[in-house]
Protein backbone atom coordinates (compact mmCIF):
# COMPACT_ATOMS: atom_id res chain seq x y z
CA UNK A 1 0.00 0.00 0.00
CA UNK A 2 1.44 3.62 -1.15
CA UNK A 3 1.51 5.64 1.80
CA UNK A 4 -0.66 8.52 1.94
CA UNK A 5 1.94 11.26 2.55
CA UNK A 6 4.58 12.50 0.12
CA UNK A 7 6.79 15.27 1.82
CA UNK A 8 8.96 17.21 -0.26
CA UNK A 9 12.33 17.74 1.77
CA UNK A 10 15.43 19.45 2.05
CA UNK A 11 17.61 18.52 4.82
CA UNK A 12 17.55 21.32 7.91
CA UNK A 13 15.04 23.23 6.20
CA UNK A 14 11.60 24.13 7.07
CA UNK A 15 10.35 20.41 6.30
CA UNK A 16 11.75 19.01 9.00
CA UNK A 17 8.96 20.44 10.95
CA UNK A 18 6.86 18.51 8.89
CA UNK A 19 8.94 14.89 9.47
CA UNK A 20 8.73 15.61 12.90
CA UNK A 21 5.22 15.57 12.66
CA UNK A 22 4.39 12.90 10.69
CA UNK A 23 6.56 10.71 12.68
CA UNK A 24 5.18 12.20 16.15
CA UNK A 25 1.39 10.96 14.51
CA UNK A 26 3.14 7.72 13.56
CA UNK A 27 1.61 8.16 10.05
CA UNK A 28 3.43 6.87 7.07
CA UNK A 29 4.92 8.83 4.82
CA UNK A 30 7.31 8.81 1.19
CA UNK A 31 9.78 11.27 0.64
CA UNK A 32 11.15 13.27 -2.44
CA UNK A 33 14.35 15.62 -2.29
CA UNK A 34 14.37 19.07 -3.03
CA UNK A 35 17.57 19.14 -4.38
CA UNK A 36 18.31 22.93 -3.43
CA UNK A 37 21.60 22.91 -5.07
CA UNK A 38 20.25 22.83 -8.36
CA UNK A 39 17.21 24.82 -7.77
CA UNK A 40 14.84 22.46 -7.43
CA UNK A 41 12.58 24.28 -5.57
CA UNK A 42 11.96 26.35 -9.13
CA UNK A 43 11.76 23.60 -11.42
CA UNK A 44 8.32 23.54 -13.18
CA UNK A 45 7.04 20.08 -11.38
CA UNK A 46 7.90 21.50 -8.01
CA UNK A 47 6.45 25.38 -8.76
CA UNK A 48 3.10 23.44 -9.75
CA UNK A 49 3.05 22.01 -6.10
CA UNK A 50 3.87 25.05 -4.67
CA UNK A 51 4.10 28.45 -6.34
CA UNK A 52 5.91 29.93 -4.18
CA UNK A 53 8.92 27.96 -4.69
CA UNK A 54 9.33 27.50 -1.05
CA UNK A 55 10.04 23.64 0.57
CA UNK A 56 8.19 22.24 1.97
CA UNK A 57 4.86 20.88 0.37
CA UNK A 58 3.31 17.87 1.56
CA UNK A 59 1.15 15.75 -0.90
CA UNK A 60 -1.84 14.46 0.81
CA UNK A 61 -4.76 13.25 -0.14
CA UNK A 62 -6.66 16.08 -0.50
CA UNK A 63 -4.11 17.28 -2.66
CA UNK A 64 -0.45 19.21 -2.27
CA UNK A 65 -0.51 21.56 0.76
CA UNK A 66 2.29 24.38 1.26
CA UNK A 67 3.26 27.20 4.32
CA UNK A 68 4.48 24.82 6.95
CA UNK A 69 2.34 26.46 9.50
CA UNK A 70 -1.34 25.31 7.51
CA UNK A 71 0.35 22.03 7.06
CA UNK A 72 0.88 21.58 10.87
CA UNK A 73 -2.67 22.95 11.58
CA UNK A 74 -4.06 20.18 8.69
CA UNK A 75 -2.32 17.12 10.18
CA UNK A 76 -3.07 18.02 13.48
CA UNK A 77 -7.11 18.42 12.66
CA UNK A 78 -6.80 15.75 10.52
CA UNK A 79 -5.60 13.41 12.62
CA UNK A 80 -6.71 14.68 16.48
CA UNK A 81 -3.27 15.38 17.46
CA UNK A 82 -0.37 18.09 18.71
CA UNK A 83 -2.89 20.58 19.04
CA UNK A 84 -5.62 21.43 21.18
CA UNK A 85 -9.18 20.73 19.52
CA UNK A 86 -10.95 23.31 17.30
CA UNK A 87 -13.80 23.97 20.76
CA UNK A 88 -11.28 23.42 23.56
CA UNK A 89 -10.35 26.24 25.46
CA UNK A 90 -6.62 26.80 25.03
CA UNK A 91 -7.05 26.85 21.08
CA UNK A 92 -7.31 30.17 20.66
CA UNK A 93 -3.70 30.71 22.69
CA UNK A 94 -1.86 27.84 20.93
CA UNK A 95 -2.83 29.18 17.51
CA UNK A 96 -1.77 32.84 18.60
CA UNK A 97 1.71 31.86 19.00
CA UNK A 98 1.63 28.82 16.56
CA UNK A 99 1.13 31.74 13.97
CA UNK A 100 3.72 34.12 15.79
CA UNK A 101 5.83 31.33 15.30
CA UNK A 102 4.80 31.25 11.45
CA UNK A 103 4.09 34.98 10.87
CA UNK A 104 6.67 36.51 13.07
CA UNK A 105 10.13 34.08 13.92
CA UNK A 106 10.69 32.46 11.21
CA UNK A 107 10.21 35.08 9.05
CA UNK A 108 12.75 36.71 10.42
CA UNK A 109 15.05 34.14 10.77
CA UNK A 110 15.20 34.40 6.72
CA UNK A 111 16.00 38.27 7.07
CA UNK A 112 18.60 36.97 8.74
CA UNK A 113 20.37 34.38 6.73
CA UNK A 114 19.24 36.03 3.45
CA UNK A 115 19.73 39.64 3.92
CA UNK A 116 20.33 39.66 0.20
CA UNK A 117 17.05 38.71 -0.79
CA UNK A 118 15.65 42.15 1.31
CA UNK A 119 17.96 44.73 1.16
CA UNK A 120 20.21 44.02 -1.99
CA UNK A 121 23.86 43.60 -2.13
CA UNK A 122 24.88 46.70 -0.12
CA UNK A 123 26.93 45.12 2.83
CA UNK A 124 26.20 48.06 4.57
CA UNK A 125 22.54 47.58 4.67
CA UNK A 126 23.07 43.35 5.44
CA UNK A 127 24.80 44.26 8.32
CA UNK A 128 22.15 46.60 9.28
CA UNK A 129 19.57 44.42 8.74
CA UNK A 130 21.20 41.67 10.36
CA UNK A 131 21.91 43.12 13.76
CA UNK A 132 18.18 44.19 13.83
CA UNK A 133 17.20 41.45 13.56
CA UNK A 134 19.04 39.47 16.15
CA UNK A 135 17.71 42.26 18.33
CA UNK A 136 14.32 41.39 17.17
CA UNK A 137 14.67 37.61 17.85
CA UNK A 138 16.29 37.40 21.20
CA UNK A 139 12.67 39.72 22.22
CA UNK A 140 10.47 37.23 20.38
CA UNK A 141 12.20 34.12 21.74
CA UNK A 142 12.12 36.13 25.00
CA UNK A 143 8.26 35.98 24.34
CA UNK A 144 7.98 32.61 23.76
CA UNK A 145 10.26 31.64 26.70
CA UNK A 146 8.03 33.09 29.15
CA UNK A 147 4.78 31.80 27.93
CA UNK A 148 6.70 28.28 27.56
CA UNK A 149 7.58 28.62 31.55
CA UNK A 150 3.79 28.69 32.45
CA UNK A 151 3.45 24.85 30.97
CA UNK A 152 0.73 25.07 29.40
CA UNK A 153 -0.54 21.36 27.73
CA UNK A 154 0.32 22.47 24.18
CA UNK A 155 3.89 24.62 25.10
CA UNK A 156 6.06 22.01 27.61
CA UNK A 157 3.15 19.55 28.44
CA UNK A 158 3.75 15.81 28.29
CA UNK A 159 3.11 15.41 24.96
CA UNK A 160 4.29 17.74 22.19
CA UNK A 161 2.14 19.49 20.17
CA UNK A 162 2.76 21.26 16.57
CA UNK A 163 4.13 24.50 18.35
CA UNK A 164 6.84 23.08 19.81
CA UNK A 165 7.81 21.07 16.75
CA UNK A 166 7.89 23.84 14.92
CA UNK A 167 9.69 26.22 17.55
CA UNK A 168 12.66 23.20 17.86
CA UNK A 169 14.06 23.70 14.67
CA UNK A 170 13.94 27.52 14.81
CA UNK A 171 15.86 27.69 17.97
CA UNK A 172 18.48 25.08 15.88
CA UNK A 173 18.48 27.35 13.41
CA UNK A 174 19.91 29.85 15.72
CA UNK A 175 22.69 28.24 16.87
CA UNK A 176 24.20 27.35 13.24
CA UNK A 177 23.25 29.73 10.68
CA UNK A 178 24.83 32.11 9.24
CA UNK A 179 28.12 30.30 9.70
CA UNK A 180 30.02 32.82 12.02
CA UNK A 181 27.83 34.88 13.11
CA UNK A 182 25.58 32.87 15.63
CA UNK A 183 27.05 35.27 18.89
CA UNK A 184 23.90 36.49 19.56
CA UNK A 185 22.40 32.95 20.71
CA UNK A 186 22.44 30.93 23.72
CA UNK A 187 19.94 28.04 24.15
CA UNK A 188 20.57 28.42 27.84
CA UNK A 189 19.20 32.31 27.87
CA UNK A 190 15.56 30.74 27.37
CA UNK A 191 15.81 28.02 30.00
CA UNK A 192 12.04 27.25 29.18
CA UNK A 193 12.46 26.54 25.71
CA UNK A 194 15.81 24.84 26.32
CA UNK A 195 13.85 22.57 28.41
CA UNK A 196 11.31 21.84 25.83
CA UNK A 197 14.35 21.00 22.98
CA UNK A 198 16.04 18.46 25.37
CA UNK A 199 12.19 16.83 26.12
CA UNK A 200 11.78 16.42 22.31
CA UNK A 201 15.19 15.18 21.43
CA UNK A 202 14.32 12.57 24.45
CA UNK A 203 11.50 11.24 21.54
CA UNK A 204 11.96 8.32 18.85
CA UNK A 205 10.29 11.01 16.09
CA UNK A 206 13.38 13.22 16.99
CA UNK A 207 15.83 10.24 16.65
CA UNK A 208 14.76 9.37 13.12
CA UNK A 209 14.14 12.79 11.60
CA UNK A 210 18.14 13.15 12.90
CA UNK A 211 18.37 9.75 11.77
CA UNK A 212 16.90 10.80 8.16
CA UNK A 213 18.57 14.18 7.80
CA UNK A 214 21.83 13.81 9.49
CA UNK A 215 21.26 16.29 12.42
CA UNK A 216 23.58 13.99 14.93
CA UNK A 217 22.26 12.90 18.73
CA UNK A 218 21.43 16.34 19.96
CA UNK A 219 19.87 18.66 17.19
CA UNK A 220 18.21 21.02 19.47
CA UNK A 221 20.51 21.23 22.30
CA UNK A 222 23.84 20.88 20.95
CA UNK A 223 23.37 21.56 17.51
CA UNK A 224 26.05 20.92 14.46
CA UNK A 225 26.03 21.40 10.94
CA UNK A 226 23.84 18.91 9.31
CA UNK A 227 25.50 15.57 6.88
CA UNK A 228 22.65 14.37 4.86
CA UNK A 229 22.51 10.90 3.48
CA UNK A 230 21.23 12.96 0.37
CA UNK A 231 21.31 16.47 -0.67
CA UNK A 232 22.02 19.47 1.35
CA UNK A 233 20.42 22.02 3.63
CA UNK A 234 21.42 24.65 1.00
Amino acid sequence: MIPPYRLHYAPDNASLIVRLALEELGQPYRTRLVDRAAQGQRAPDYLALNPNGLIPVLETPDGPIFETAAILLWLADRHGALAPAPDSPGRGAFLKWLLFTANTVHPGLRMLFYPHSYVGQDTGAQAHLRKTMTQELDRHLRKLDSAAAERPSWLGGTQPSALELYLAPCLRWCALYPAGQTGWFALARYPALAGLCARLEARASTRAASLAEGLGPRPFTAPVLPDPPEGSAT
